[in-house]
């Protein structure tokens, strides 16, 4: 052999990992265990086929009274019903973003590792942080519920405490990232920690902050809805309602008031969120 022939010839194909397949096989047995009646949920496919008359009922016939028609026929004239609980959900909106956002910007400072105080504050406010956004929104409108009552003030609590969470959460990893450029530079300049953060940190993240409280603000309007169903006020409280009583043109129409107005936030937000950062 040459040495031309020994220079062209292929490397050796190297041998195919069995992690890929052992990984499938792994996906595949849990999946099967999960979906088992004996060791999972017990997802019975045949169901969904013998009992696919109700879905015929809920999207189409509604039921056995004419008066009452199915998701896929909406309701029109229940529209001005709508409008006073749309409001309510679009206020609690309003009023947990701005509280919910304005108590997370301090908080933020708190538990980034740039700006934060000492290592006990940081690792502490970050616990506290992390157990915040474990519970579900919809706990902690039942936990208010109990405590106040219905109506719209326990929705409010419990949309500001998912807003201090998220916000908290997301301001706090930009801050870490920031440049340290100006923090060195005001700190050379004789600036304490307060003056420091006012006039080298603030500014830099502060595009990033209102976007974050904008897309918050999306996440209230869904999330209110969800607690409304417990009582804790908005279009929640109607949808469940209608919900109960069978009123599935009703229902449908609340869904595409609700599609609507989202659709219409979600995109001025996107618009003011392009043009901030």
């Amino acid at each position: 052999m040459t040495a031309g022939a020994a220079t062209a010839r292929r490397p050796t194909r190297p041998r195919r990992s069995p992690v890929v397949p052992l990984g499938i096989a792994i996906f595949l047995v849990i999946s099967w265990a999960s979906l088992s009646k004996d060791f999972g949920i017990g997802f019975d496919l045949g169901k969904l086929i013998t009992n696919w008359s109700n879905l015929v009922t809920v999207l189409v016939t509604g039921s056995d009274s004419p008066a009452r028609r199915g998701l896929l026929i909406p309701n029109f004239a229940f529209l001005d019903q709508t409008f006073e609980p749309m409001l309510e959900t679009f206020r609690m909106a309003v009023i947990a973003s701005v509280l919910g956002c304005g108590v997370a910007l301090p908080v933020a400072f708190v538990v980034s590792r740039v700006t934060s105080p000492n290592l006990a504050t940081l690792f502490g406010g970050r616990a506290v942080l992390s157990v915040v956004r474990a519970i579900p929104d919809i706990l902690y409108a039942l936990v208010f519920v109990a405590a106040v009552g219905i109506g719209p003030l326990p929705g409010i609590a419990a949309l500001v405490l998912f807003n201090v969470g998220v916000v908290a959460k997301l301001l706090s990893e930009t801050i870490d990232g920031v440049d340290v450029g100006p923090i060195e530079a005001a700190r050379a300049g004789g600036a304490n920690r307060t003056q420091t953060v006012r006039w080298a940190v603030l500014p830099q993240v502060l595009p990033n902050y209102v976007a974050y409280s904008l897309y918050t603000f999306e996440l209230n309007i869904r999330a209110s809805t969800v607690i409304g169903i417990v009582g804790a006020g908005g279009i929640g409280n109607l949808l469940f309602a209608q919900y109960q009583f069978f009123n599935w043109s009703n229902v449908s129409l609340i869904i595409i008031v609700l599609f609507v107005l989202v659709v219409a936030i979600e995109t001025i937000s996107i618009f003011l969120r392009r043009r901030l950062v």
